[in-house]
Protein backbone atom coordinates (compact mmCIF):
# COMPACT_ATOMS: atom_id res chain seq x y z
CA UNK A 1 0.00 0.00 0.00
CA UNK A 2 1.24 3.48 -1.09
CA UNK A 3 2.12 5.87 1.97
CA UNK A 4 0.07 9.34 2.87
CA UNK A 5 0.92 12.61 4.96
CA UNK A 6 0.47 10.78 8.83
CA UNK A 7 -0.33 7.38 7.52
CA UNK A 8 0.91 4.87 10.39
CA UNK A 9 2.94 2.06 9.65
CA UNK A 10 -0.01 -0.61 8.70
CA UNK A 11 0.56 -3.40 11.47
CA UNK A 12 -1.34 -6.25 8.92
CA UNK A 13 1.38 -9.15 9.92
CA UNK A 14 0.25 -8.40 13.50
CA UNK A 15 -3.10 -7.91 13.86
CA UNK A 16 -5.15 -10.06 12.41
CA UNK A 17 -9.04 -10.52 14.49
CA UNK A 18 -11.82 -7.52 14.64
CA UNK A 19 -10.92 -7.29 18.15
CA UNK A 20 -7.30 -6.43 16.82
CA UNK A 21 -8.54 -3.66 14.40
CA UNK A 22 -11.28 -2.24 16.89
CA UNK A 23 -8.63 -1.36 19.45
CA UNK A 24 -5.58 -0.36 17.27
CA UNK A 25 -7.66 1.97 15.24
CA UNK A 26 -9.48 3.28 18.81
CA UNK A 27 -5.61 4.40 19.71
CA UNK A 28 -5.22 5.73 16.69
CA UNK A 29 -8.36 7.92 17.16
CA UNK A 30 -7.17 8.67 20.50
CA UNK A 31 -3.19 9.83 19.24
CA UNK A 32 -4.50 11.59 16.28
CA UNK A 33 -7.06 13.54 18.45
CA UNK A 34 -9.71 13.27 15.91
CA UNK A 35 -13.15 14.81 16.99
CA UNK A 36 -16.29 12.81 17.53
CA UNK A 37 -19.72 14.36 17.15
CA UNK A 38 -21.39 12.45 14.44
CA UNK A 39 -22.85 9.91 16.17
CA UNK A 40 -20.34 8.69 19.23
CA UNK A 41 -18.47 10.72 21.52
CA UNK A 42 -15.55 8.02 21.86
CA UNK A 43 -12.59 7.01 19.87
CA UNK A 44 -13.60 3.27 20.92
CA UNK A 45 -17.62 3.74 19.28
CA UNK A 46 -16.17 5.56 16.66
CA UNK A 47 -13.35 2.85 16.40
CA UNK A 48 -15.90 -0.30 16.01
CA UNK A 49 -18.63 1.33 14.03
CA UNK A 50 -15.58 2.00 11.66
CA UNK A 51 -14.52 -1.25 11.91
CA UNK A 52 -17.93 -3.15 11.27
CA UNK A 53 -19.09 -0.75 8.64
CA UNK A 54 -15.65 -1.45 6.37
CA UNK A 55 -16.70 -5.63 7.05
CA UNK A 56 -20.19 -5.02 5.82
CA UNK A 57 -21.46 -6.32 9.30
CA UNK A 58 -24.25 -4.38 11.50
CA UNK A 59 -23.59 -2.47 14.84
CA UNK A 60 -25.18 -4.78 16.87
CA UNK A 61 -22.93 -7.86 15.78
CA UNK A 62 -22.41 -10.84 18.34
CA UNK A 63 -19.54 -10.43 19.99
CA UNK A 64 -18.30 -13.89 19.76
CA UNK A 65 -17.69 -12.82 16.18
CA UNK A 66 -14.62 -10.39 17.89
CA UNK A 67 -12.06 -12.90 17.21
CA UNK A 68 -12.75 -13.89 13.96
CA UNK A 69 -9.47 -13.08 11.23
CA UNK A 70 -9.92 -10.52 8.46
CA UNK A 71 -8.40 -11.06 4.93
CA UNK A 72 -5.99 -9.03 4.03
CA UNK A 73 -7.95 -7.23 1.59
CA UNK A 74 -9.83 -6.33 4.69
CA UNK A 75 -7.39 -5.09 6.73
CA UNK A 76 -5.78 -3.01 4.14
CA UNK A 77 -9.48 -1.53 3.75
CA UNK A 78 -10.03 -0.48 7.36
CA UNK A 79 -6.34 0.92 7.38
CA UNK A 80 -7.52 3.14 4.30
CA UNK A 81 -10.72 4.27 5.74
CA UNK A 82 -8.49 5.00 9.06
CA UNK A 83 -6.22 7.54 7.13
CA UNK A 84 -9.08 8.99 5.78
CA UNK A 85 -10.85 9.75 8.56
CA UNK A 86 -7.53 11.29 10.55
CA UNK A 87 -6.26 12.36 7.63
CA UNK A 88 -9.32 14.24 5.82
CA UNK A 89 -11.18 14.61 9.08
CA UNK A 90 -14.20 12.62 7.26
CA UNK A 91 -17.14 12.00 9.25
CA UNK A 92 -17.33 8.11 9.88
CA UNK A 93 -20.85 8.21 8.24
CA UNK A 94 -19.14 9.81 5.13
CA UNK A 95 -16.98 7.35 4.69
CA UNK A 96 -19.10 4.23 5.07
CA UNK A 97 -22.33 6.05 3.23
CA UNK A 98 -24.20 4.43 6.26
CA UNK A 99 -25.44 6.19 9.86
CA UNK A 100 -27.92 4.77 12.25
CA UNK A 101 -30.74 6.56 13.86
CA UNK A 102 -33.31 5.23 15.86
CA UNK A 103 -31.96 1.62 15.20
CA UNK A 104 -32.44 2.23 11.65
CA UNK A 105 -29.85 2.44 8.92
CA UNK A 106 -29.48 4.91 6.58
CA UNK A 107 -27.76 6.09 4.01
CA UNK A 108 -26.05 9.43 3.76
CA UNK A 109 -23.37 11.05 1.66
CA UNK A 110 -21.91 15.13 1.78
CA UNK A 111 -25.31 16.34 0.33
CA UNK A 112 -26.87 15.64 3.88
CA UNK A 113 -26.21 16.43 7.15
CA UNK A 114 -25.16 13.24 8.91
CA UNK A 115 -28.48 11.96 11.47
CA UNK A 116 -27.46 12.02 15.42
CA UNK A 117 -30.74 14.34 16.26
CA UNK A 118 -31.83 12.91 20.20
CA UNK A 119 -35.45 13.03 18.64
CA UNK A 120 -34.69 9.47 17.91
CA UNK A 121 -35.48 8.83 21.79
CA UNK A 122 -38.81 10.56 21.15
CA UNK A 123 -39.47 8.59 17.96
CA UNK A 124 -38.55 5.24 19.57
CA UNK A 125 -41.20 6.19 22.92
CA UNK A 126 -44.05 6.84 20.50
CA UNK A 127 -44.01 10.51 21.25
CA UNK A 128 -46.23 9.59 24.49
CA UNK A 129 -47.31 11.37 26.29
CA UNK A 130 -48.39 13.50 23.40
CA UNK A 131 -49.51 11.37 20.45
CA UNK A 132 -51.34 8.24 20.61
CA UNK A 133 -50.14 5.90 17.16
CA UNK A 134 -53.54 4.46 16.74
CA UNK A 135 -54.58 8.65 15.74
CA UNK A 136 -51.97 9.05 14.19
CA UNK A 137 -52.61 9.71 10.37
CA UNK A 138 -50.32 12.23 9.01
CA UNK A 139 -46.90 13.45 9.53
CA UNK A 140 -44.67 15.85 8.41
CA UNK A 141 -40.85 15.92 8.93
CA UNK A 142 -39.64 19.47 7.74
CA UNK A 143 -36.26 20.21 6.51
CA UNK A 144 -35.72 16.39 6.44
CA UNK A 145 -32.12 16.02 4.81
CA UNK A 146 -31.61 12.41 4.51
CA UNK A 147 -34.95 11.49 5.29
CA UNK A 148 -34.28 9.56 8.80
CA UNK A 149 -36.87 11.39 10.94
CA UNK A 150 -39.31 11.07 8.92
CA UNK A 151 -39.01 7.51 7.27
CA UNK A 152 -37.91 6.41 11.46
CA UNK A 153 -41.84 7.88 12.45
CA UNK A 154 -42.94 6.43 9.32
CA UNK A 155 -41.74 2.65 10.98
CA UNK A 156 -43.23 4.09 14.45
CA UNK A 157 -46.34 4.66 13.12
CA UNK A 158 -47.18 2.02 10.43
CA UNK A 159 -50.98 3.37 9.64
CA UNK A 160 -49.21 7.13 8.99
CA UNK A 161 -48.53 8.64 5.95
CA UNK A 162 -45.78 10.78 6.58
CA UNK A 163 -44.59 13.95 3.90
CA UNK A 164 -40.75 14.54 4.24
CA UNK A 165 -39.90 18.74 2.62
CA UNK A 166 -36.62 19.98 2.22
CA UNK A 167 -35.33 22.76 -0.04
CA UNK A 168 -32.47 21.09 -1.22
CA UNK A 169 -32.55 18.95 -4.03
CA UNK A 170 -29.43 16.82 -3.00
CA UNK A 171 -31.13 16.23 0.19
CA UNK A 172 -34.25 15.37 -1.44
CA UNK A 173 -32.21 12.97 -3.43
CA UNK A 174 -30.88 11.11 -0.67
CA UNK A 175 -33.51 10.85 1.53
CA UNK A 176 -35.23 9.28 -1.73
CA UNK A 177 -33.01 6.75 -1.85
CA UNK A 178 -33.66 5.95 1.89
CA UNK A 179 -37.86 5.63 0.96
CA UNK A 180 -36.56 3.30 -1.48
CA UNK A 181 -34.16 1.12 0.96
CA UNK A 182 -36.99 0.90 3.68
CA UNK A 183 -39.80 0.07 0.96
CA UNK A 184 -42.04 3.20 2.16
CA UNK A 185 -42.72 4.60 -1.48
CA UNK A 186 -46.46 4.19 -0.76
CA UNK A 187 -46.25 5.55 3.02
CA UNK A 188 -43.72 8.46 2.27
CA UNK A 189 -43.41 11.18 -0.05
CA UNK A 190 -41.00 13.63 -0.78
CA UNK A 191 -41.35 17.74 -1.97
CA UNK A 192 -39.07 20.69 -2.34
CA UNK A 193 -40.18 23.41 0.34
CA UNK A 194 -38.30 26.34 2.15
CA UNK A 195 -39.99 25.60 5.32
CA UNK A 196 -44.06 26.10 4.92
CA UNK A 197 -43.97 28.01 2.02
CA UNK A 198 -44.32 25.60 -1.05
CA UNK A 199 -46.21 22.76 1.23
CA UNK A 200 -49.95 23.09 0.04
CA UNK A 201 -52.18 23.60 3.06
CA UNK A 202 -53.04 20.59 4.91
CA UNK A 203 -52.85 19.74 8.63
CA UNK A 204 -50.67 16.97 10.20
CA UNK A 205 -51.01 15.09 13.75
CA UNK A 206 -47.65 15.79 13.72
CA UNK A 207 -44.78 18.26 12.52
CA UNK A 208 -41.52 17.07 13.45
CA UNK A 209 -38.62 19.38 12.46
CA UNK A 210 -34.49 19.50 12.91
CA UNK A 211 -34.04 22.51 11.15
CA UNK A 212 -30.76 24.52 10.24
CA UNK A 213 -30.03 26.36 13.86
CA UNK A 214 -26.28 27.10 14.13
CA UNK A 215 -25.50 30.63 15.61
CA UNK A 216 -22.49 32.48 13.75
CA UNK A 217 -20.09 32.45 16.03
CA UNK A 218 -20.69 28.37 16.70
CA UNK A 219 -20.77 27.94 12.72
CA UNK A 220 -17.10 29.81 12.93
CA UNK A 221 -15.60 27.79 15.86
CA UNK A 222 -16.71 23.77 14.88
CA UNK A 223 -14.49 21.40 14.37
CA UNK A 224 -12.83 20.34 10.83
CA UNK A 225 -15.15 17.29 10.73
CA UNK A 226 -18.20 19.58 10.15
CA UNK A 227 -16.70 21.55 7.61
CA UNK A 228 -17.71 18.51 5.11
CA UNK A 229 -21.45 18.64 6.04
CA UNK A 230 -23.62 21.12 3.99
CA UNK A 231 -23.58 24.74 5.36
CA UNK A 232 -26.93 25.03 4.16
CA UNK A 233 -28.33 22.68 6.90
CA UNK A 234 -26.17 23.94 9.68
CA UNK A 235 -26.35 27.98 9.23
CA UNK A 236 -29.31 29.94 10.31
CA UNK A 237 -28.18 33.24 10.74
CA UNK A 238 -26.38 35.69 14.04
CA UNK A 239 -28.21 34.20 16.75
CA UNK A 240 -29.57 30.66 14.98
CA UNK A 241 -33.10 31.26 15.04
CA UNK A 242 -33.60 32.59 11.47
CA UNK A 243 -35.57 29.37 10.50
CA UNK A 244 -37.25 28.49 13.58
CA UNK A 245 -38.95 31.86 13.82
CA UNK A 246 -41.01 31.17 11.02
CA UNK A 247 -41.47 27.61 11.46
CA UNK A 248 -43.27 28.79 15.03
CA UNK A 249 -45.04 31.81 13.00
CA UNK A 250 -47.02 29.14 10.31
CA UNK A 251 -46.93 25.44 12.47
CA UNK A 252 -50.07 26.17 13.64
CA UNK A 253 -52.37 26.49 10.56
CA UNK A 254 -50.34 22.78 9.65
CA UNK A 255 -51.70 21.12 12.84
CA UNK A 256 -54.93 18.82 13.63
CA UNK A 257 -56.24 20.52 16.57
CA UNK A 258 -54.72 18.27 18.57
CA UNK A 259 -51.44 18.40 16.82
CA UNK A 260 -48.42 18.88 18.31
CA UNK A 261 -44.85 20.35 16.86
CA UNK A 262 -41.82 18.95 18.21
CA UNK A 263 -38.44 21.04 17.12
CA UNK A 264 -34.99 20.91 17.89
CA UNK A 265 -33.17 24.14 17.99
CA UNK A 266 -29.54 22.68 19.89
CA UNK A 267 -27.27 25.55 21.49
CA UNK A 268 -29.92 28.05 20.04
CA UNK A 269 -31.86 27.17 23.09
CA UNK A 270 -30.79 30.21 25.15
CA UNK A 271 -31.51 32.50 22.33
CA UNK A 272 -35.28 30.79 21.73
CA UNK A 273 -36.03 31.06 25.26
CA UNK A 274 -34.68 34.98 25.42
CA UNK A 275 -36.18 35.95 22.14
CA UNK A 276 -40.24 34.48 23.21
CA UNK A 277 -40.39 34.91 26.34
CA UNK A 278 -43.10 34.18 27.83
CA UNK A 279 -44.00 31.12 25.27
CA UNK A 280 -44.45 28.17 27.33
CA UNK A 281 -42.19 25.46 25.73
CA UNK A 282 -41.55 22.38 26.93
CA UNK A 283 -37.89 21.63 27.40
CA UNK A 284 -37.10 18.04 26.68
CA UNK A 285 -34.49 15.68 28.69
CA UNK A 286 -32.84 12.55 27.08
CA UNK A 287 -31.84 9.43 28.12
CA UNK A 288 -29.27 9.13 25.91
CA UNK A 289 -28.04 13.04 25.95
CA UNK A 290 -29.18 15.69 23.78
CA UNK A 291 -30.64 19.05 24.63
CA UNK A 292 -32.67 22.25 22.54
CA UNK A 293 -35.74 20.41 21.45
CA UNK A 294 -38.74 21.51 22.75
CA UNK A 295 -42.52 20.22 22.04
CA UNK A 296 -45.44 22.70 21.88
CA UNK A 297 -49.11 22.08 20.84
CA UNK A 298 -51.24 23.54 18.17
CA UNK A 299 -53.27 25.52 20.53
CA UNK A 300 -50.11 26.89 21.94
CA UNK A 301 -48.58 28.12 18.55
CA UNK A 302 -51.85 29.73 17.73
CA UNK A 303 -52.40 31.33 21.05
CA UNK A 304 -48.87 32.85 21.49
CA UNK A 305 -48.47 33.35 17.40
CA UNK A 306 -47.88 37.31 17.96
CA UNK A 307 -44.67 36.53 20.16
CA UNK A 308 -42.73 34.42 17.41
Amino acid sequence: MSQTKNQPDFPLDELHTLRDYIRWTASYFNQAKVFFGHGTDNAWDEAVLLVLGCLHLPWDTDHTAMDARLTRQEKENICRVVVRRVNERIPLAYLTNEAWFAGLPFYVDERVLIPRSPIAELIERGFTPWLCGDEVHQILDLCTGSGCIGIACAMAFPEAKVDLSDVSDDALAVAEINIRNHHLEKRVSHLRSNLFNEIPLKVYDLIVTNPPYVDAQDFADMPEEYQHEPPLGLSAGADGLDCIREILKKAGDYLTEYGVLVAEVGNSEAALRTACEGVPFLWLDFERGGHGVFVLTAAQLKQYKSLF
